[in-house]
């Protein structure tokens, strides 16, 4: 076990932001979990990394639609460290449409995304919580998108689902206060595979550059610029719960 021995969950843990996560706690001596549906290389390049920066990890595989996987990944959290401390839901998909091409969408997309983006988070916070009332203290952080506030985003379902994670970390900031704090970060855009798997090298740079131009920071985040702020909501927050934290270089403030 770590130094501190604390344990936080990181759900889409393998790759991008929630990776980034995994690495930054267990450098802070946390153990984690690293959770992947597909990514199984990925995760577990992810877990080494965490146990080189000085935390265990071990990696789950399970998707946060399926609740009895949800709550078979607390079962293993508890099972290999004997607590909860932290849960970051940081699994997430889209469907890439324009918002008035309405056709580009059907029910099945917004069931697929609220599935993971929404159902699969609650899921996860609610196998969670009981291990977190036992020592007495917990914190879950929500990665969201500045999609849900703004009301704009790759498709209208993943605009949608993100709004209704927003609104479901406010009502369980309210709920599961004073021992557990819920918040959610908010990015716009971060530099990982999401989109530079979507574009070729030229399309990247150019819609890259179209975010920088119209944001007053005049760049993007990175992963870790994501983890910083999850991190620092989970070890550093201690007066901080319901807080939609919106993390995208100004982007919210409108055309610069």
């Amino acid at each position: 076990m770590s130094k501190q021995g604390k344990v936080c969950i990181v759900t889409g843990g393998g790759t991008g932001t929630g990776a980034a996560c995994a690495r930054q706690l267990a450098a802070r001596g946390w153990n984690v979990v690293v959770n992947y549906s597909r990514s199984a290389d990925d995760a577990e390049v992810t877990a080494a990394a965490c146990r080189e920066a000085g935390g265990d990890a071990i990696t789950f595989m399970g998707s946060v639609a399926d609740d009895a996987a949800c709550r078979a990944m607390a079962a293993a959290a508890q099972e290999k460290w004997g607590r909860i401390d932290a849960l970051v839901n940081s699994a997430g998909i889209t469907r890439f449409a324009h918002a008035a091409k309405l056709e580009a969408l059907d029910a099945a997309d917004f069931q697929d995304l609220y599935s993971i983006n929404v159902i699969g988070a609650y899921q996860m916070i609610r196998a969670c919580v009981p291990a977190m009332k036992a020592v007495g203290a917990g914190a879950v952080v929500n990665v969201s998108s500045i999609a849900g506030i703004m009301g704009l985003g790759s498709s209208v379902a993943y605009v949608a689902s993100k709004g209704a994670l927003n609104a479901m970390t406010l009502s369980l900031a309210r709920a599961l206060a004073p021992q557990i704090r819920v918040n959610a970060v908010c990015p716009g855009l971060i530099e990982t595979r999401w989109h530079t798997a979507r574009f070729n090298a030229e399309e990247y740079a150019k819609f890259k550059k179209g975010y920088e131009d119209t944001v007053p920071l005049a760049t993007t985040a990175s992963a870790d610029d994501v983890a910083d702020a999850v991190v620092w909501l989970i070890e550093g927050a201690r007066v901080v719960t319901g807080e939609l934290m919106q993390v995208d270089s100004g982007k919210h403030l409108g055309k610069f």
